[in-house]
């Protein structure tokens, strides 16, 4: 890493400054914290987190680097925050879906459907946690590597319990192993981060309806009955 990102600010007047600001920030200060975070986003993805500087964030950001650390610590936390608030809105959005009417595999679409458009609605907040971060999580052990180890199991575990009960329901075949079928549909929608961009030829909605349409075609009870041409 180029740069040092551990938190120094507390001992200076910028660091009780910032402190002071977090506890009674209004609209402005809120609205520009949120511009340099998706600023530092997009420097992110173009550079990747490690050889991105906060001189290149400040850049982007239009402002001396001196000056970031009014609204952040260093660069770790620009990359943490770019991504925590979103997943929390992810996880709000999947306790909604779970108490609602609807059956486990229309609850399964919706909780996908929740996580492809996140991409396109955050870009490239999420992807640049889905490029740089999640393989690390499970081996750091700060505060917000546990929130987000956390987010990713209750995701996981949930999809897994919503494909085994339509399994049960005898809806989706049992001869794919349900932890394959899991790995199979965050594989698909994770990998997007290699090639999706907001405003290309296909929204987030409708990869969501490819991708679904693959998995089901794939999953559903008929296709192991579907007679041949020759029968």
């Amino acid at each position: 890493m180029q740069e040092n990102d551990r938190e120094t600010a507390p001992r200076s007047g910028i660091g009780r400054r910032r402190a002071a600001a977090r506890l009674d920030s209004n609209e402005e200060y809120r609205a520009r914290r949120r511009d340099l975070i998706r600023a530092a986003a997009l420097v992110f993805k173009e550079k990747g987190y490690e050889a991105a500087t906060l001189h290149d964030v400040a850049e982007r950001f239009g402002a001396d680097r001196a000056s970031l650390y009014y609204y952040v610590s260093g660069k770790q936390e620009l990359f943490q925050e770019a991504i925590r608030e979103e997943v929390e809105a992810n996880l709000a959005e999947l306790e909604r879906i779970l108490a609602g009417d609807d059956g486990p595999e229309e609850k399964l679409r919706l909780i996908i459907r929740r996580l492809v458009c996140s991409y396109e609605e955050n870009y490239p907040h999420m992807y640049v946690y889905i490029q740089e971060d999640m393989r690390r999580v499970a081996s750091d052990s700060s505060p917000w590597a546990k929130q987000m180890a956390l987010a990713t199991r209750r995701f996981e575990s949930v999809t897994l319990a919503l494909i085994q009960q339509v399994i049960e329901q005898e809806g989706f075949r049992s001869d794919v192993p349900p932890e394959l079928a899991v790995n199979a549909l965050f594989g698909m929608m994770n990998w997007t981060h290699r090639w999706f961009k907001p405003g290309n030829r296909l929204t987030a909605m409708e990869i969501m309806d490819t991708f679904w349409t693959i998995f089901i075609e794939g999953m559903r009870v008929e296709r192991l009955h579907r007679p041949s041409r020759d029968e």
